[in-house]
């Protein structure tokens, strides 16, 4: 194999050149005396978007993502074990002792007894292991919240007027303050995206301006500031670790990103700045869940939906239940087709009724498009607002100021594009070719004039006929408690740790949510999660994402000893169980499971003490992806797909010929695939670099001159699925989506070190899953990715990889 071709363009573009704050007193207290009880527990990661905070590095990243890119099936969701009623009762005696507790935190006296009487009340404000997700309403936000925020703008003066160029004087007490904040405003976040309603909503945009000021004024605190530059120029900067660095270099970046260095008027403007798109951010994604939920096509004649599996059939029979037709059947109906990912992917692939596919089509690309739920004008408010502080910043751009904190350039990440995109081409109008061809020998009338709501009907039939595989006959072989038996089975493989229930333990937002605890080989727990995994789209927001609840930290343990744990959520949006069947898979959402577990591991698996940059933290955004899309080649590795793949009835193993077709069509469409994800990410780069606001060029142009060189079939003009873009309207991927494809070089790059070690030598595969635990997953944000990288493989990444298993090697 003639290697040189692929790499030699590729080596320069990686070239090496939360929070608490509890204020309340007891109110026998009240009118004698205040008593400040410092608190102990986990830095969380906030459910949010970017663009919702400054940039300032104490606060976590927004939730992390699977690839949902729209009309993307492999993306959508994810899944979980069996309902309530399903699980073994756990045996609490044999649970681990918990986290440490979040503890109250009492303030300054508070003069109004009703008010001190409410906040004693507030769930948010209370002792707790673990969120009380069970118990958090609307109405704790605006009082928990703003306590916290006065408790916080107290620490914040007493840090400014005591602070030392110190970790002890500094960073110790800077990470406290913040990581009160970051788990009650995350837990009001996670809950905003997975039981969304009204009342929720009001709260959080009442109190959000008010949190987002006193960010800003903690990003742009100048004692702080000096005092990080202090210890950069100070003598002993060389007796720091790896991850002290990181720190410090970090927090001097992101304070001038923050505007540290603006002045008077230009820092109000900039604030003024933050405030506007943290409003439009949120809005923005509002509109997006509102409008998704409001579609809905009853249907009553199944001659109409004839081709949807039994599967689908069960969830619109199940759906039209809910919305009070108490009569439906999985077999007379009625059916509700939503635009939920379950029931819209269902639609497009198998639906014979092309007027039926059109419809939804149409109505999927236009969401958040028109009325009152129109994201046009928001979109251009938001890429102006972007352009206007990164002009205040000194950038030319606004994706020069999000590279500022990534491992590319630029210049680096249009290359990569470019490259990836040329060795994709070909390919994917080949497979346009082939649908054509195929379609016109099945009799299709519309063969010659195929349009987007057939692709994936044809392609699906086309992948039928060519490697005898039907998606949903597969459905049965993956069900989700075999495929999460499995998947923590490999993790023990690879990683060494044990995964097992502890439900429980931990409050839950809704019954179908399972909790899990982590455990070394010692049988000690190091980590624990929540997985919610069904689709609710009357509430939750679509997609599948990781966060962080708390942090790996020495600076928050509870013992003084002993770091904290870290805690992580799992969300996705799996079609539940229908019946008495559990949740069934596709392949595809099976690799979405394995994609939010590896970014999970990355989070529980940290050995980083300093809470800073343990875990996923200060890991540079464009190499986060790296652990998730590496996990995702296990579910190509035969011993782990017969682990995983087993008939829920009959216990059978799938069948060794449906595993070697399913290896065989790992390359099916890959290029079009590959396109589609480039068209997001290119798209995502010329609006942050190139796109002139109020210009005469809208974003519906910008689009389709994209398009034209990163889309066969070329977007139709109504195609407005820009209007449903979250990730870089309403999530941190902002010129950052091109993250999904470098990460991609790195993740094929990784896991052709156990190809390479041999997948079948189980000594090989341990010792190389031990050393990928040690680097990539131990690591965090305490060492550059790169330097990362090379630790664990041993030389730089390349790309040749990524194009062998993408099947695209002889084409680049």
């Amino acid at each position: 194999m003639d290697t040189n071709r692929t790499r030699a363009p590729f080596p320069q573009i990686f070239s090496s050149s939360h929070l608490i704050l509890l204020p309340f007193l007891f109110l026998l207290m009240a009118s004698l005396l205040s008593v400040t009880r410092s608190i102990h527990f986990q830095p969380a990661c906030l459910i949010k978007p970017s663009s919702l905070r400054p940039r300032f590095p104490f606060y976590p990243r927004p939730p992390l993502k699977s690839r949902p890119c729209p009309l993307w099936s492999s993306s959508f969701s994810l899944c979980l074990l069996r309902t309530r009623a399903h699980r073994k009762p756990i045996n609490r005696t044999h649970l681990p002792p918990s986290p440490p507790s979040v503890r109250s935190f009492c303030a300054s006296p508070l003069s109004d007894v009703a008010e001190m009487a409410e906040i004693e009340t507030n769930p948010l404000l209370k002792d707790f292991d673990f969120p009380p997700f069970d118990s958090i309403k609307a109405e704790h936000v605006r009082p928990g919240i703003r306590a916290l925020l006065k408790q916080s703008e107290s620490d914040l003066a007493e840090l400014e007027r005591t602070v030392e160029p110190t970790w002890p004087k500094l960073v110790e007490p800077l990470e406290r303050l913040v990581d009160r904040m970051a788990v009650v405003w995350g837990a009001v976040s996670h809950l905003k995206a997975v039981k969304d309603n009204a009342d929720l909503r009001s709260a959080i945009e009442e109190v959000q301006p008010e949190k987002v000021a006193f960010e800003l004024k903690l990003g742009q605190s100048k004692p702080i500031y000096n005092a990080f530059k202090a210890i950069r120029e100070s003598p002993d900067w060389e007796k720091l670790s790896d991850a002290r660095k990181r720190i410090v270099e970090a927090q001097i970046k992101e304070a001038v990103l923050n505007g540290v260095g603006l002045e008077d008027d230009k820092r109000e403007e900039f604030n003024k700045i933050e405030q506007e798109l943290a409003k439009l951010s949120q809005k923005f994604g509002e509109n997006v869940l509102d409008s998704t939920k409001k579609f809905e096509k009853l249907i009553t004649d199944k001659k109409d939906i004839e081709g949807l599996p039994a599967t689908a059939l069960g969830l619109g029979a199940q759906t039209a239940v809910s919305k009070g037709h108490e009569n439906a059947t999985t077999e007379n109906g009625p059916w509700i087709i939503t635009l939920d990912a379950p029931s819209f992917m269902a639609v497009m692939q198998h639906a014979k009724n092309r007027t039926l596919r059109e419809e939804v089509y149409r109505a999927y690309i236009s969401r958040a498009s028109s009325g009152d739920m129109d994201n046009t004008a928001i979109i251009d408010q938001i890429l102006k607002l972007r352009l206007e502080k990164a002009k205040l910043l000194g950038y030319n751009n606004y994706a020069e100021v999000s590279m500022a904190s990534k491992m590319a350039t630029v210049e680096k990440a249009e290359e990569l594009l470019e490259k990836l995109r040329s060795a994709s081409w070909n390919s994917a109008v080949q497979d346009m070719e082939d649908l054509k061809v195929f379609s016109k020998s099945q009799g299709a009338p519309e063969a010659d004039d195929l349009n987007h709501w057939d692709t994936s009907f044809w392609s699906e039939r086309l992948r039928e006929s060519k490697y005898e595989i039907n998606e949903e006959e597969l459905r049965p072989y993956f069900s989700l408690p075999k495929v999460m038996d499995g998947l923590f089975s490999l993790a023990n493989k690879l990683f060494g740790i044990t995964v097992e229930p502890a439900d429980g333990l931990a409050p839950v937002w809704i019954n179908d949510v399972r909790f899990y605890r982590v455990n070394a080989s010692s049988g000690n727990p190091i980590a624990y999660f929540y997985f919610d995994p069904y689709s609710r789209p009357s509430e939750k927001r679509g997609g599948a994402w990781m966060d962080e609840v708390v942090g790996r930290s020495r600076v928050m343990s509870r013992d003084g000893s002993s770091p904290r744990l870290p805690v992580a959520h799992m969300v996705c949006n799996q079609m539940p169980p229908v019946g008495d069947k559990p949740s069934l898979m596709t392949f595809r959402e099976v690799e979405t499971v394995f994609h939010e577990f590896g970014h999970a591991l990355q989070h529980m698996l940290t050995k980083q003490d300093e809470g800073l940059v343990a875990g996923i933290r200060n890991v540079e955004w464009d190499a986060v992806e790296l652990p998730s899309q590496f996990m995702e080649n296990w579910c190509y590795h035969r011993d782990t797909l017969m682990s995983i793949g087993k008939h829920y009835e009959t216990g059978e193993s799938i069948p060794d010929d449906i595993y070697k077709k399913l290896l065989a069509a790992r390359t099916f469409r890959a290029g079009s695939l590959s396109l589609r994800q480039l068209r997001f990410a290119t798209l995502d780069l010329e609006l942050h670099t190139k796109y002139v606001p109020g210009g005469s060029e809208s974003i519906f142009h910008v689009d389709r001159r994209v398009s034209e060189k990163t889309q066969v079939l070329p977007p139709l003009p109504e195609d407005k699925f820009l209007c449903s873009f979250s990730h870089i309207f309403a999530g941190g991927y902002a010129a950052g989506y091109y993250s999904y494809k470098w990460a991609e070089v790195l993740s094929a790059d990784a896991f052709s070190a156990f190809e390479d070690a041999g997948l079948n030598n189980d000594k090989a595969v341990k010792e190389t899953g031990n050393r990928f635990r040690e680097t990539v997953l131990a690591l965090g944000g305490g060492k550059a990715p790169l330097e990362v990288f090379v630790e664990f493989r041993g030389r730089e990444p390349s790309p040749e990889a990524l194009l062998r298993h993408n099947g695209l090697l002889q084409v680049a």
